[in-house]
């Protein structure tokens, strides 16, 4: 009898997760500061999610976790916010929560306090565990930290789990400044007890460490990275579990870590292209990972001193896993990191034709088209082809919706006219103009992402100044300072407009 209860009360609880997942997630639908007064209320954590329509890790995410049941059905024991990058204010919030690549995910207690940054690119099953870990914590990541350390650490092993697939590459210095990164990684990863944990901190010290430049570099023991690399690339349950590492910077690990032609190197290579070969095939990974395995594979073999080319069998490889993801994928959200990823493979494998016939068959099916031209853009100007790029370029900006989505490809196109086609004044004068016509119509235009992508833009109109633009630069200042010149004196965009343009 008792036998019986149990699983009825089992075959009830899953009746009604699989009713609230097949509801979809219930986003919250008043601003940012009305969901955290909900959260609060309902004494419920909040779940912030920042992304763009047009991203692919976020149309990632939207097809391989924000639709799954678990997930939805999870979802109701938190407040779950989604700013979209575009919507008004996004970008004001996006410097509020220190939020800026997408996409960002941050979890928050119903007091505010932020819990942890969830990775955005590990698989789907490890997110949820992540999530997991984050909503049953005793202790903020940042108090975890600190604790991680001090002299006596007294940290258990979720808490080394959360510190290990913390979203290092989305922190925006909340828990370290930049400078600190690679130093803090690698005494983490001496002070974490052996195990997966140590090994991912271990992994994710070399990645900080190989993404700085040559002379910034903290000391790196190569002997003892090349043990860590070749320990994850020669067992298969490591490179599975940090899968997320090995597919983006297998080629960079290898290259800051060993020297060209030299035994470790190709000790290394080895290792590394066995190790991406089976992760290309690991069914158990999303369509966009495999993928993503498979060009870090093409990426590897194309390391200074290994070959001027891919070996036929990997183009091969490379070209039948393309037209299989291709045919396979249906999912509009799916689609648009899946044919992102297999264009960059068959871009790597030096098959560019191929590349761009995938992304103009894309275009007509994705819902952000110009997100692809970027990628027939690239291939054009790796061609040398520098009309067709800019051509590209020029539509993609056409096309663009949303303000700041129209201001990155804005200024993506106007960088890209002053690099490839830099004595055509007027053409660069034009859209220049035509950019800070649009700044001006948008609110809060000079916030987080908003602000990098002017002044990224602001040095190279200083730059392409300096060579004999001085009158059509002097055109463009005034405009924007007469931008700058509405805000209101305590408004902190105002400084930052001004700075544009201004003298180093």
């Amino acid at each position: 009898m008792k036998k019986s209860v149990v699983a009825l009360l089992i075959l009830v609880a899953g009746s009604i997760a699989q009713a609230a997942a097949a509801e979809g997630i219930d986003w919250f639908s008043g601003d940012v500061d009305a969901a955290f007064a909900a959260a609060k209320k309902e004494d419920k954590p909040l779940f912030l999610y920042w992304g763009a329509a047009w991203c692919p890790p976020c149309n990632q995410v939207k097809a391989t976790i924000f639709n799954r049941q678990d997930f939805i059905a999870r979802s109701r024991f938190f407040v779950p916010v989604h700013i979209d990058g575009d919507s008004p204010g996004a970008q004001k919030l996006g410097a509020r929560f220190k939020v800026r690549g997408y996409p960002t995910t941050i979890l928050f207690r119903p007091d505010g306090t932020e819990i942890t940054r969830l990775p955005g690119e590990v698989d789907s099953s490890r997110y949820l565990r992540v999530l997991a870990l984050g909503m049953n914590a005793t202790h903020p990541v940042r108090a975890t930290l600190a604790n991680a350390l001090g002299d006596k650490p007294t940290v258990d092993a979720n808490g080394w789990r959360l510190l290990s697939f913390y979203a290092w590459d989305t922190d925006e210095q909340q828990l370290v400044q930049q400078s600190q990164r690679v130093t803090t990684l690698q005494r983490l990863a001496r002070a974490a007890p052996p195990g997966e944990a140590a090994t991912r901190l271990q992994l994710l010290a070399l990645v900080a460490a190989a993404n700085e430049r040559p002379q910034d570099r903290p000391g790196t023991d190569n002997v003892r990275a090349s043990t860590t690399l070749m320990q994850v690339f020669g067992r298969q349950d490591q490179a599975r579990s940090n899968a997320d590492v090995l597919t983006n910077f297998s080629a960079r690990l290898v290259a800051a870590n060993s020297a060209p032609a030299s035994p470790a190197r190709r000790q290394l290579l080895r290792a590394g292209d066995a190790a991406l070969a089976r992760l290309a095939r690991d069914r158990s990974l999303s369509t966009t990972d495999q993928l993503m395995a498979r060009d870090a594979q093409l990426q590897l073999g194309a390391l200074p001193g290994v070959s001027s080319r891919p070996a036929a069998a990997l183009v091969h490889a490379a070209q039948a896993q393309v037209a299989a993801a291709d045919r396979a994928t249906t999912d509009v959200y799916e689609r648009q990191s899946v044919i992102s990823a297999a264009a960059d493979v068959l871009t790597d494998a030096g098959l560019l034709d191929e590349s761009d016939r995938l992304l103009n068959a894309e275009l007509s099916r994705s819902h952000s088209p110009y997100y692809f031209m970027l990628g027939l853009a690239a291939n054009a100007r790796k061609r040398g082809d520098n009309p067709t790029a800019l051509k590209w370029y020029q539509q993609a900006w056409e096309q663009a919706t949303g303000p700041a989505t129209r201001l990155q490809w804005g200024t993506t196109y106007l960088t890209n006219l002053i690099e490839l086609s830099p004595a055509d004044e007027a053409r660069i004068e034009k859209t220049a103009r035509a950019v800070f016509d649009e700044l001006a119509q948008t609110p809060d235009a000079f916030y987080e992402r908003n602000r990098i992508r002017l002044e990224g833009l602001g040095h190279k109109l200083t730059d392409w100044k300096a060579a004999r633009h001085e009158a059509a630069f002097a055109r463009v200042a005034a405009q924007l300072n007469g931008i700058c010149g509405k805000l209101p004196t305590a408004d902190a965009q105002r400084s930052t407009c001004l700075g544009i343009l201004a003298p180093a």
